[in-house]
């Protein structure tokens, strides 16, 4: 062999053992820049709005599926007064029954009751009504801001809930107190009289409580 061929081939060679440590510390250097980036972005971009954004999707999807274990919840509280003077009601539709029943007492003591059946349309109509009259608009409380006892002690506290299998998916709340407003962020007036009149005699019951 040639002196300069044997020269050329060791020239290559000290190239290449020298260009592969250094691929391989370029090849280390960009991964470990990536997973810095990806750090920075899960601690300084990962705020409430996704996750609100979220909260909000799971709570309009469980209002407006017409699975039978699926059901939309309104509770209303009178004033806090003695046991025997203490009345409430509640209304509970879901896409195979529409019912109401009245109590009397903290203990909930039945006083009437009205069973209804229902059907898938009837009931989709029903939650799509209440979700453009924004039901799941107002942003939910959690923890203590959630407890209702002792909430509004001189007037009325309005309940609504979604349940999606029994698991309670959005709760928003409002009362007649001006300083007890709630989180529900919707026309009262309007998601009350969509209650009331998917029961025809709902106002009549209603009345014989207050």
């Amino acid at each position: 062999m040639e002196v300069k061929e044997y020269y050329n081939i060791t020239m290559a060679s000290y190239k290449t053992t020298k260009i592969i440590p250094i691929a391989l510390v370029l090849i280390i250097v960009a991964i470990a820049i990536a997973g810095l980036v990806s750090l920075a972005r899960a601690v300084f971009f990962s705020g409430n709005t996704d996750t609100t954004i979220s909260q909000s999707d799971i709570a309009k999807e469980a209002l407006l599926s017409s699975d039978p274990e699926h059901q939309v919840i309104l509770t209303v509280r009178g004033p806090l007064v003695a046991d025997e003077a203490f009345r409430s009601y509640q209304i509970k539709i879901n896409a195979g029954v529409r019912q109401i029943t009245t109590y009397s007492g903290y203990a909930n003591n039945q006083i009437g009751k009205v069973s209804l059946g229902n059907n898938v349309k009837a009931y989709e109509q029903f939650v799509f009504a209440l979700y453009k009259a924004n039901l799941v608009k107002g942003t939910e409380f959690t923890g203590d801001k959630n407890d209702l006892r002792g909430v509004c002690a001189t007037g009325y506290v309005y309940n609504f809930e979604v349940f999606a299998h029994d698991k309670d998916t959005r709760q928003l709340w409002t009362s007649t107190c001006s300083g007890s407003k709630g989180s529900l962020d919707a026309d009262l007036d309007q998601l009350m009289s969509l209650f009331t009149a998917q029961i025809p005699e709902s106002e009549n019951l209603i009345s014989q409580i207050w």
